[in-house]
């Protein structure tokens, strides 16, 4: 069987900004900060890192506990923030997933910075969550590449060993296509999110796309 793990942010949905409204709303009615800091970046990286940075800009303990707080503050709030935001799913989502159920060699997982709970509310708000049932989170881990091998066991485990086939990773950041490398997968790259072609094209993806819609190109680079 062949793997192929997505990002969400950008890859498979945009929010419209609902996930740093709830981050903002939670640092401010939970920790009492009423300003995040625009010097911490948000895109293509895991909830567990931007929280911890946030957290020692505005003088807040990283500790597990504040860590805790927040993440129950944080997905609370998502809940709510997610009906008031013009969010949506990416062109070329539902035909993708579709072509690799009716291929029939391939699992279906995440490879994604949010923590386990904010991708089921994000991706069930949208009506994708049924898709994904194993995959690499931001809870425990800050940096990319100990998710995607975090991403690279659960797979192996759900499959029960039955994972000699290619590992492809699609994702909107330069970062999605290093975290790729380092569990040796084929990368997808696609500006859906806020990174450019031309950015994306300096992490030397395996496939630059426009968009999801390119489902036979992407579907190729799990031959040959």
């Amino acid at each position: 069987m062949h793997v192929c793990f997505f990002d969400i942010d950008g890859t498979l949905v945009l929010t419209g900004g609902a996930g740093q409204t709830a981050f903002a709303h939670t640092l401010a009615h939970d920790f009492g900060i009423p300003e995040v800091s625009r010097e911490v970046l948000f895109a293509g990286r895991s909830d567990r890192a931007i929280a911890m940075d946030l957290f020692r800009i505005h003088g807040v303990p990283p500790t597990a506990e504040n860590w805790r707080r927040f993440c129950a503050g944080y997905v609370a709030r998502l809940e709510e923030t997610l009906p008031t935001h013009d969010g949506r799913v990416l062109p070329g989502v539902a035909d993708l997933l579709t072509a690799l159920v009716e291929r029939g060699d391939v699992a279906v997982g995440l490879l994604t910075g949010n923590v386990h709970e904010a991708a089921r509310r994000k991706l069930s708000f949208f009506r994708l969550w049924h898709h994904f049932l194993f995959g690499g989170f931001g809870d425990e881990h800050e940096q990319r590449d100990d998710i995607a091998a975090a991403a690279l066991v659960a797979a192996r485990l759900h499959l029960e060993g039955n994972s000699d086939g290619h590992v492809l990773v699609i994702g909107d950041t330069p970062n999605d296509v290093r975290c790729g490398r380092s569990i040796g997968a084929r990368c997808v790259a696609v500006p859906t999110g806020h990174t450019t072609p031309d950015v994306l094209r300096t992490s030397e993806p395996d496939l630059l796309v426009e968009s999801l819609k390119e489902v036979e190109s992407i579907m190729a680079l799990f031959d040959g």
